[in-house]
């Protein structure tokens, strides 16, 4: 029988796939359940960035006055294929679930970050992220976060070379359109509602593409495919850490990178959304 963290492995569930890597709950001999994402094939660095943004995460949480313990998971173990981390028991998204998950947003973005980017090479899903850093966000966003899944997705055949060059026009719009100047933020960089794990008692955030960059990203990622109580999520994060004005005009732009990475993986599906968000700038 194989072995996991120095303990036998008794039982595995299969817990399905996602993207390159296959996803378990695995039960050990000396008690412990745990979660194992195991890629297919190896894609260096995978699971380090994921890795080092869990625990980067937890490092300005710690640094924060709260005192409650961070709301990502700790890593337990991570190499070129693996990822270890502890079994979270799933709970209901209640109002006051959604409430602290705004507060706990709002701690960790308020956390602060060097820079824009991160200090070590990034992934969202299996696609590469630039974490090149920079201190002006519009350029860097436009740079780094922007401009490569343009051209990936036509690389890809998702759009054309036209539909490529409106985009291209809107980046140059990015600094007329990003509001005022704010500090970069430590955020999770891929918040969709997939990546909000609901506990017992709170809100866990898993699969980080964690960088330093412009809190309002989060905030618009939330939105861009629903999540159980928005609204009350948003209105503990401003009470706690109140938000720019015109902030909700802003959103198709902190939309507009995850909409093209969306059209890079999985096709011409997502070409209106992303070209409707690129006309709003």
């Amino acid at each position: 029988m194989r072995s996991l963290l120095g303990s036998t492995v008794t039982e595995e569930s299969d817990l399905g796939a996602g993207h390159e890597w296959s996803l378990r709950r695995v039960t050990l001999a000396d008690g412990r359940r745990v979660f194992v994402k195991e890629a297919g094939r190896v894609l260096e660095g995978l699971f380090a960035a994921e890795a080092n943004g869990l625990r980067w995460l937890a490092e300005g949480w710690r640094a924060s006055a709260r005192t409650e313990p961070p709301p990502v998971p700790g890593v337990l173990a991570a190499d070129d294929t693996t990822l270890v981390l502890p079994w979270i028991e799933s709970g209901s998204p209640t109002p006051q679930a959604a409430e602290r998950l705004g507060r706990d947003l709002a701690t960790l973005h308020g956390s602060g970050a060097d820079s824009y980017g991160a200090p070590w090479p990034g992934y969202i899903a299996e696609l590469p992220l630039d974490n090149t850093g920079g201190d002006d966000w519009p350029d860097w966003y436009a740079r780094r976060r922007v401009l490569p899944y343009v051209r990936i997705a036509v690389d890809r055949g998702a759009m054309s070379g036209r539909d490529a060059q409106e985009i291209e026009s809107a980046a140059g719009h990015i600094a007329d359109t990003a509001g005022p100047q704010e500090p970069p933020a430590r955020i999770h960089g891929d918040l969709w509602s997939g990546n909000v794990l609901w506990g017992h008692d709170h809100a866990w955030l898993i699969d980080p593409a964690a960088h330093g960059g412009h809190r309002e990203t989060d905030l618009a990622m939330l939105a861009l495919f629903g999540a159980p109580h928005l609204d009350r999520i948003l209105a503990a994060y401003d009470e706690a850490y109140p938000l720019a004005d015109g902030w909700r005009a802003r959103v198709p732009l902190h939309q507009l990178h995850p909409l093209l990475v969306h059209l890079a993986l999985f096709g011409a599906t997502y070409r209106d959304q992303v070209l409707a968000a690129a006309r709003r700038l």
